[in-house]
C-alpha cells in the first residue's frame, strides 16, 4: 500500500472510532445531567486525561515545537508556567469545585456561579454567558480551520473539504452523546497526544546524536538557543518571564477544564487523577519542547524559508514508516479536535442551559433541556464550519485573546467563590466584567507587544476590582441592616 494511503487509512479509522464512541455515549445520555456532564461519573483516568487534552489544543504539538525551534532553550518556561495551572486546578480547584457543584446540583459554571451567589443569579448567567461565546465561537470557528489546515496537510484534501469531514466528526459525536462522548473521545485523543510526544522527541534526539551533541550543535548555530534567559536581561527578561509564566494563570478560568472536575464520579476519583494529569502534562510539554529543539538542527531550512509550527508532520512524514506516521499525524487532529469539541459543548451548554433554560425559561422538562443542548451544539457547530469555510480569518484575532479573556473573567471569581468568604455576586459581576474588558483592550492597545502578555494584569486587575466591590457591598449591607432590622 502506498504510504499516502496508509496514512489515510490509519486517520480514517481514527475517525471511525471517535464516531463509535460518540454512539455509545448516545445510549447514556437521557437526561440533562447525562448530557452535560456525563451523570457525574468520570473516573480518574478520563477525568485526568481529558481535561488536559481539553486544555492544550494544537498549539502543544505545532505552536510549542515551534516556540522551541525558534527561540531554543528559553521557550522552556512555557512548561512551568501551564505546569503550576496544572497544580492549583487539581490540587486546589478540582475537589472544592466538584465538592459544590454536586451540593447544588449545577451543571455548568455559569450554574455553579448563580447557585453561589443567587442575588446576583440573572446578571452572573447572563454575563458568563456573554463573556463563554465571545471567547470560543471564534476560538471554535479557528480551530475548525486548523483541522482543514491538517487535513490538507496530512491527507491531502482540499482545505475546505478538511474543514466539513473534520467539522461534522466534531458536531456528530459532540451532538449525539454530549458530555460523556466529549469526554471518551478526549480521553483517546489525550493518549494519542503524549505517545506522540513522547516517541517522536526520543527518535529526533537520537537522530541528532543525544542530549549532550544536541546542545553543542544548537550552540554553533547560534549561542542564544542555549541561553535559559535567551541572551535577554532587564526589563525584557522580566516582561518575557511574567508573560511564559503567567500562561497559568489561565487554567482555573477555563469552562471546558472545569466541567471535568464536575463531572468526577467521586472526590476519590478527583484524588487519583492529580498524579495522572501532572505525569501526561510534563511529558508533553517538555516533549514538545525537545521535539522543537531537535528539528532545528534536522530541519534547519524551516528557520529562514518554512513554517517551523509544520515540524511535527514534516518529521513525521519523513523519519517514520507510514503506518507510524499515520498515528503520529493523526495526534495533530487529536489535540485539535479535543479541544475544539470541548469548546464546542461548552458553548452549547451556556446558551442552552443558561440562557434558554434558566434565564428565559423556555425549557420545562429534562427532554427538553437535553433537545435544546443538541440543537446548540448543532447551530454553534455549523455556524463555526460556515465560518471556517468561508475563509474569514479575523476569528483569529478572537484565538489570541480567548484564553486569556476567559482565564481573567472566571479564574478569579472561581477561586475567590471556592476559597474566600467575602466574595459577593456584586464582587463576582465585577470581577468577570473586568478581566474579559481590560484582557481585550489590553490586546487591542498593543500593549500585549510592547508591555507583556494580557492575562497577568488582566487577571490582577479583576482580582482587585472583585475585592473592592466585594468590600463595598458588605459595608452597604452593614450599614442597611439596623434599618432593615427596624
Amino acid at each position: 500500500m502506498a504510504p499516502d494511503a496508509t496514512i489515510a487509512l490509519v486517520v480514517a479509522a481514527y475517525m471511525a472510532a471517535l464516531l463509535a464512541l460518540g454512539w455509545l455515549a448516545a445510549r447514556l445520555a437521557r437526561s440533562p445531567e447525562d448530557f452535560f456532564l456525563a451523570g457525574r461519573s468520570l473516573g480518574a483516568w478520563v477525568t485526568a486525561i481529558s481535561s488536559t487534552a481539553a486544555s492544550e489544543s494544537g498549539w502543544v504539538v505545532l505552536g510549542a515545537v515551534g516556540m522551541a525551534y525558534t527561540g531554543g532553550v528559553s521557550a522552556f518556561w512555557f512548561a512551568p508556567g501551564c505546569l503550576a495551572g496544572y497544580l492549583v486546578n487539581l490540587y486546589l480547584v478540582a475537589p472544592a469545585l466538584r465538592r459544590e457543584s454536586a451540593r447544588t446540583g449545577a451543571l455548568t459554571l455559569p450554574d455553579y456561579l448563580a447557585f453561589r451567589y443567587p442575588s446576583h443569579a440573572v446578571s452572573l448567567r447572563i454575563a458568563s454567558v456573554t463573556v463563554i461565546l465571545l471567547c470560543l465561537a471564534g476560538y471554535v470557528a479557528a480551530q475548525m480551520t486548523a483541522t482543514g489546515k491538517a487535513m490538507e496537510a496530512i491527507l491531502g484534501l482540499p482545505y475546505r473539504t478538511g474543514i466539513i469531514l473534520g467539522g461534522l466528526v466534531i458536531v456528530a459525536y459532540t451532538f449525539f452523546g454530549g458530555f460523556r462522548a466529549v469526554s471518551w473521545t478526549d480521553f483517546l485523543q489525550g493518549l494519542v497526544m503524549v505517545l506522540a510526544l513522547v516517541g517522536m522527541p526520543l527518535l529526533a534526539m537520537a537522530a541528532v546524536g543525544g542530549y549532550g551533541l544536541l546542545l553543542i550543535r544548537l550552540r554553533e548555530v547560534d549561542p542564544a538557543l542555549v541561553s535559559i534567559t535567551g541572551e535577554k536581561s532587564g526589563s525584557a527578561l522580566a516582561s518575557f518571564l511574567v508573560g511564559m509564566l503567567g500562561i497559568g494563570l489561565g487554567y482555573p478560568g477555563q469552562p471546558h477544564v472545569l466541567t471535568r472536575y464536575m463531572a468526577a464520579a467521586s472526590h476519590q476519583k478527583i484524588r487519583q487523577s492529580q498524579i495522572i494529569a501532572m505525569v501526561w502534562g510534563v511529558l508533553v510539554f517538555y516533549g514538545a519542547g525537545f521535539l522543537g529543539l531537535a528539528g532545528r538542527l534536522l530541519m534547519p531550512e524551516l528557520a529562514t524559508s518554512g513554517d517551523p509550527e509544520q515540524l511535527f508532520p514534516l518529521l513525521a512524514k519523513t523519519m517514520l514508516p507510514p503506518l507510524v506516521a499515520g498515528v503520529m499525524l493523526a495526534a495533530i487532529l487529536s489535540a485539535i479536535m479535543s479541544t475544539v469539541s470541548s469548546q464546542l459543548l461548552v458553548a452549547a451548554s451556556a446558551t442552552s442551559r443558561d440562557l434558554v433554560e434558566q434565564v428565559l425559561g423556555a425549557t420545562k422538562s429534562g427532554k427538553a433541556s437535553v433537545l435544546a443542548g443538541r440543537l446548540s451544539v448543532l447551530a454553534l457547530g455549523l455556524a463555526a464550519v460556515l465560518v471556517a469555510v468561508g475563509e474569514v480569518r479575523v476569528v483569529f484575532w478572537f484565538v489570541l485573546f480567548a484564553w486569556s479573556g476567559l482565564g481573567a473573567a472566571f479564574g478569579p471569581v472561581v477561586l475567590g467563590s471556592l476559597f474566600g468568604k467575602k466574595l459577593t455576586g456584586g464582587g463576582a459581576l465585577a470581577g468577570i466584567i473586568t478581566g474579559f474588558t481590560v484582557t481585550v483592550v489590553w490586546k487591542v492597545a498593543g500593549l500585549s507587544h510592547s508591555v507583556m502578555y494580557e492575562l497577568p494584569p488582566a487577571f490582577a486587575l479583576a482580582a482587585a476590582v472583585a475585592w473592592v466591590v466585594s468590600r463595598w457591598e458588605r459595608k452597604r449591607e452593614n450599614v442597611l441592616a439596623p434599618n432593615d432590622n427596624s
